[in-house]
């Protein structure tokens, strides 16, 4: 069991299977209300919850202990989150949740020419060919239904 809570591929999957849940449940969330405000309600849930766990879990951190680097990047990723979620949502208010999604997911073939542009991370050939049929379903799944 240890081993399976240390394994990155089981939270990668976790991570998908409540992000999938995440579609189905914001598409009926948003029916009667403001995307922007739904979003709202999303974080306010999501820092309760985190405040909970690290409280539980004992992990709380002093600010003054974390680099400025840390902060300068995470205050950039927590950005770009909102601005990713108040998309999302108004997309999905929109749009199929079949079909929103799937775009939504195009983030996995961005992350990968960003890795490699930005981080320096190198993919195998037939990582690029996986990358690049992420990118054709979700673009397919795009189609009008």
């Amino acid at each position: 069991m240890r081993g399976l809570l240390t394994s990155w591929q089981v939270w990668a999957l976790g991570s998908a299977v409540f992000a999938a849940l995440t579609a189905i449940f914001a598409k009926i969330g948003i029916a009667e209300v403001n995307s922007d405000f739904a979003t709202f309600i999303r974080t306010v849930v999501i820092l309760l919850a985190i405040a909970l766990m690290l409280t539980l879990a004992g992990n709380w951190q002093a600010p003054g202990s974390v680099p400025m680097k840390s902060w300068i990047f995470l205050i950039l990723s927590g950005l770009a989150t909102g601005a990713s979620w108040l998309c999302y949502f108004r997309a999905l208010q929109i749009g199929k949740a079949a079909q929103v999604a799937p775009v939504d997911k195009l983030s996995v073939v961005l992350v990968a020419v960003f890795a490699v542009l930005f981080l320096g991370e190198q993919l195998s050939t037939a990582h690029w060919i996986a990358v690049a049929m992420i990118g054709g379903g979700a673009l397919l799944l795009a189609l009008p239904i």
